[in-house]
């Protein structure tokens, strides 16, 4: 047991210490620790022999939960709800348009059947939004058009559907019957339904349950916010709904609101899906077996480049028709499908169900996979400008002078005795968002104030507030 934890533990410092190239050079970090995995592995340096694909399967399902929960987290809903519909189009209709398109010429070059071609390209589809945005924050590059949250949309939502289609198209062919249309639209409309609406109340439910626990220690709630997820997850996929679906709405809607100790919840949940996704890619880097890769490179190379050029673009420009992104933009979104640990870790299903040719789909989408980081997670910075989506200079600027902070929208509240503020903290009060306490004076002192501050009489607010009608409502609210 020392030597497995004395193994694992320099593997990840080795790991985050080589990620600093990713932000010097703008290589993505995925290949990093990929890298270090395959190094490590049986044709590495070290030698190690890993070929146990359960616990391949069983580390990334793990992984998966964490990873996407930590996306929800991350999700701004007031960003992505201008957009949802769109984001919703491109996480199912592109996904199944993509593996649609992709299935004829993996069947062709790799003489597979249609359900197997088909496999394929719902496990290739996934996209991985964290490794898009560590990219484009190492270069700097802001987008403009509401094309970020589109892609942070689709990057959590789409992952449910490729795992829906995976699973379902692995029972297909392990029972070697072929479902009918409706009875597809059924069991999608269930687990879809079913998660949407569990992670919906889970979502809802946290922020309440955290606003009255009053825990005295804050080290508590990421044990409760564990426990919760994965509640939420096993409960759901008891009951036949998506529980990965459920995880990432669940944490979009804990993000809507305000409660104690917030901040340090997400950024303890950042941590974790760090954690999770490096561990998983050193676990995936120690499966594979670099000396056969060469010999499903070609394949894998020209179902790469179908991919990226033909079938995600397809996907796109049917899911956005009709929408407000021009060409150039819905090229750019095109360009930015970087797959990530999600494909990988399905690839892995494929050995424990017994698919035929389980080595050559396995080895093909870690491939591709490697393909995509290296191609278009490097090319990234290129094709913002090529297809200028990049917010201007002028537009920041124009960004910063409208901001409310330099419009004189300040304001001093001080609370007198019968307030309703007395005695609650700010997560309780469920304030709107355009209303901000930013700071506090107390005994003249100031504080900056968090979710669990416990406001008394006579402190003094320094508020910012835009809109003055909404300021005076929300005090008149606050004092009476």
């Amino acid at each position: 047991m020392e030597n497995l934890l004395l193994f694992f533990a320099v593997l990840l410092i080795v790991s985050i210490l080589f990620s600093k190239i990713s932000d010097k050079f703008g290589i993505p970090s995925l290949i990093i620790f990929l890298g270090v995995g395959m190094l490590a592995g049986s044709d590495g340096l070290l030698g190690v022999n890993f070929d146990d694909q359960m616990i391949a399967q069983n580390v990334g399902m793990l992984a998966l939960i964490f990873i996407l929960y930590a996306g929800g987290l991350d999700t701004d809903f007031a960003a992505i709800k201008p957009i949802f519909g769109r984001g919703l189009a491109l996480a199912t209709l592109g996904v199944f348009l993509t593996a649609l398109a992709i299935a004829p010429v993996a069947k062709y070059l790799l003489d597979f059947t249609w359900a197997e071609a088909f496999l394929l390209g719902s496990i290739i589809y996934s996209t991985d939004a964290a490794a898009v945005f560590a990219i484009l924050r190492a270069k700097k590059i802001s987008l403009r058009n509401s094309i970020a949250p589109l892609l942070e949309l689709e990057s959590g939502s789409n992952d449910p559907m490729a795992i829906f289609l995976t699973m379902t198209i692995i029972q297909m062919i392990s029972l070697n019957s072929t479902p009918s249309a409706s009875e597809w639209a059924i069991t999608l409309v269930k687990q879809f339904g079913i998660g949407i609406a569990m992670g919906y109340l889970f979502g809802v439910a946290l922020p309440a349950i955290f606003n009255r626990l009053r825990l005295k220690s804050w080290g508590l709630y990421p044990v409760f916010s564990i426990a919760w997820i994965l509640l939420l997850y096993t409960l759901c996929f008891k009951i036949g709904g998506n529980g990965y679906l459920a995880v990432y709405i669940a944490g979009i809607f804990i993000n809507k609101k305000e409660f104690s100790h917030k901040k340090n919840l997400v950024g303890f949940h950042d941590g974790i899906a760090w954690t999770m996704q490096i561990v998983v890619f050193l676990t995936l880097g120690l499966l594979v077996n670099p000396s056969q890769l060469p010999a499903t490179a070609l394949l894998a190379l020209v179902l790469a480049l179908w991919l990226m050029f033909f079938a995600r673009p397809l996907g796109v420009f049917a899911s956005l028709a009709f929408s407000k992104f021009k060409i150039n933009e819905q090229i750019f979104i095109s360009w930015v499908g970087l797959r990530g640990v999600v494909p990988v870790v399905l690839a892995t299903y494929v050995y424990v169900d017994g698919v035929r040719d389980a080595d050559m789909i396995f080895n093909i989408i870690f491939f591709m996979v490697l393909i995509s980081i290296l191609i278009q997670g490097m090319s990234l910075g290129f094709a913002a400008d090529k297809f200028k989506v990049k917010e201007s200079e002028q537009e920041d600027v124009k960004a910063v002078e409208n901001s409310p902070i330099l419009s004189y929208t300040l304001h001093q509240h001080t609370i007198h005795y019968g307030s309703k503020l007395i005695g609650k903290d700010l997560a309780q009060l469920e304030l709107p968002t355009e209303f901000l306490i930013i700071l506090i004076k107390r005994k003249n002192e100031y504080q900056k104030p968090t979710g669990s501050t416990i406001f008394e009489e006579n402190d003094l607010l320094l508020i910012q507030c835009e809109n003055q009608v909404l300021y005076q409502d929300t005090i008149k609210y606050l004092t009476y």
